[in-house]
């Protein structure tokens, strides 16, 4: 068939990393022929719903209260568990019109509404798991309930027609916590390509000049926010080394990190090299990233999927990558990428010294990176038709429910 009707659910209040996933794949989806109607707390997309879709029941747009309310830990845990039936109803009646092929849910802590809906409703449940929320909630020492929350993690994540897992390390875990096999698929994160134009390398060249970043230095930059524990320490030690003379770090983003980063800048006599950009709006983070000559992911944990690596991918940035299991699913040292040990000093510095002295390896690997973005199709639009290939292997199949 041309198109199918697709009921968007989440619970996401922040804008930050999780909402562009959102807004990404929903516009994939449409690009690709599919209505989507988005029914959330807070609505993610600004942009309309494809012909033929009506407004979200309950929906939220800009967020108001929602993304406002700041509450005990135990309330907020207890606005989650309440949230399973009030969610269910609000699909329920977001379906009522809309009539939707499949419901499409983002999972989140607490939350069985998607799955109580679709068996209401008699339609699959496709969900996107992005990280196993008991198990980290419980090692920030954050979750208040939690037999209820690993019971309700197990009956959804069994219960879903399809589970999609953003890596296939987490694709793992999802299937240790109750996710058959069999319907569990990885889906990682994505890219636009064409975002990465000559506008955009128009606009990093731009900003380099902007901040005084010449031709003949080299750029590494972060994107994201910045914790402690992504030591970026070792990043700022580099810059007092000789043979990093003409480095520089340029930091896009916000985090409690940076204070630290500033101090030992300060400290190591390099704060002309070290550039703190803050937060920048969407549209012009690809021309900051084109300003980079490498990206640097100074760590993160281990069954992500870093937007921040499909970013440099399709601006073909080479990135310098902690060497873990879930990055190495799609990055092959040297060839679109360069791995280092996470957490140690010395792997860092030789990893960044292999594109530092050698400016043509290192514009190899990001021509290669970006080809292999676009020839394995590590896009959104790609995203969407995967979730398509998925339903459609389902619908063919004619499960039945467990």
């Amino acid at each position: 068939m041309s198109g199918y009707r697709i009921l968007y659910h989440h619970r996401i209040r922040a804008d930050d990393g999780q909402a562009v996933h959102v807004r990404e794949l929903i516009e994939a989806l449409r690009e690709e022929g599919h209505e989507v109607l988005e029914c959330a707390l807070v609505q993610k997309t600004g942009a309309r719903p494809s012909a033929g879709a009506t407004a979200s029941p309950g929906a939220r747009r800009g967020g108001g209260l929602w993304t406002k309310l700041r509450l005990p830990r135990v309330a907020i845990e207890l606005l989650e568990i309440a949230y399973g039936a009030q969610g269910a109803a609000r699909l329920r009646r977001a379906a009522h019109a809309f009539r939707p092929h499949f419901i499409y849910e983002r999972h989140a802590l607490h939350c069985d509404s998607g799955l109580r809906a679709a068996h209401a409703l008699g339609v699959p449940l496709l969900l996107e798991v992005n990280s196993p929320f008991v198990d980290e909630m419980a090692t920030l020492g954050l979750l208040r309930f939690p037999r209820r929350a690993r019971a309700t993690e197990r009956r959804v994540l069994a219960g879903a027609d399809v589970v999609f897992a953003v890596t296939e390390v987490l694709r793992g875990i999802c299937i240790e916590l109750g996710a058959r096999a069999e319907r569990t698929v990885v889906v990682p994160n994505g890219a636009v390509p064409a975002r990465y134009g000559e506008a955009a390398h128009a606009a990093g060249r731009a900003l380099r000049a902007k901040l005084g970043i010449g031709a003949d230095a080299f750029a590494l930059g972060v994107v994201g926010y910045m914790r402690p524990w992504h030591r970026l320490d070792l990043a700022v030690e580099m810059l007092a080394r000789p043979e990093f003379a003409s480095l520089h770090l340029v930091l896009v983003g916000e985090g409690p990190a940076l204070s630290e980063v500033q101090a030992a800048a300060e400290r190591l006599r390099v704060t002309g090299r070290v550039h703190v950009l803050g937060a920048v709006p969407g549209e012009l983070l690809p021309g900051h990233v084109c300003a980079f000559d490498a990206a640097l992911i100074p760590a993160i944990n281990r069954y992500a999927s870093p937007l921040k690596l499909f970013d440099s991918l399709a601006a073909g940035v080479p990135t310098l990558c902690p060497k873990q299991p879930n990055l190495e699913e799609l990055v092959v040292d040297g060839r679109n990428g360069v791995l280092f040990v996470p957490g140690d000093a010395d792997s860092l510095r030789a990893a960044t010294a292999r594109l530092v002295v050698d400016r043509d390896a290192a514009r190899r690997i990001g021509e290669r990176g970006r080809s292999d973005l676009v020839a394995n199709d590590w896009t959104w639009r790609g995203n969407a038709k995967r979730v398509i290939a998925a339903y459609e292997r389902l619908a063919a199949g004619g499960a039945q429910r467990p």
